[in-house]
């Protein structure tokens, strides 16, 4: 494909979410491929690539807003996923979803929390 804005986007998901994000865009491609090429476009595309924050802020926001909806568990897969691969502190990420059960609650919270649980068993990572 010759267009930059979706280059820039697909380099953009390699680096946050490598294999997992391509998983998630594959699986569009026989009901909805344009809704893939939005995603990488204006999601990681134009999104991501913003100045104003690091990717690790960034992780830790989208972690934040998909806990908070509380019905969300396999993209907060990816992005708990994502987040650890920009080097966020498993500790952050806990914390992050523990700040969620201020605001959305703790069925949302909970649910966030027993995924990041099994994320990092799955990446043999330790909060502690």
């Amino acid at each position: 494909m010759d267009n930059p804005r979706y280059e820039a986007g697909l380099r953009k998901l390699d680096e946050i979410d490598g294999e997992a994000g391509h998983r998630v865009i594959a699986s569009l491609a026989d009901i909805a491929p344009d809704l893939g090429r939005y995603i990488i476009e204006f999601g990681f595309g134009d999104i991501y690539r913003r100045p104003g924050l690091d990717l690790q802020s960034r992780e830790l926001a989208t972690v934040a807003a998909l806990t908070a909806l509380g019905h969300c568990q396999p993209q907060l897969r990816v992005h708990l996923n994502g987040a650890l691969n920009v080097g966020c502190a498993p500790q952050a990420i806990v914390e992050v979803i523990l700040q969620m059960s201020l605001y959305a609650g703790f069925p949302a919270a909970l649910n966030g929390m027993f995924l990041a649980r099994e994320v990092f068993a799955e990446r043999g990572v330790s909060v502690t």
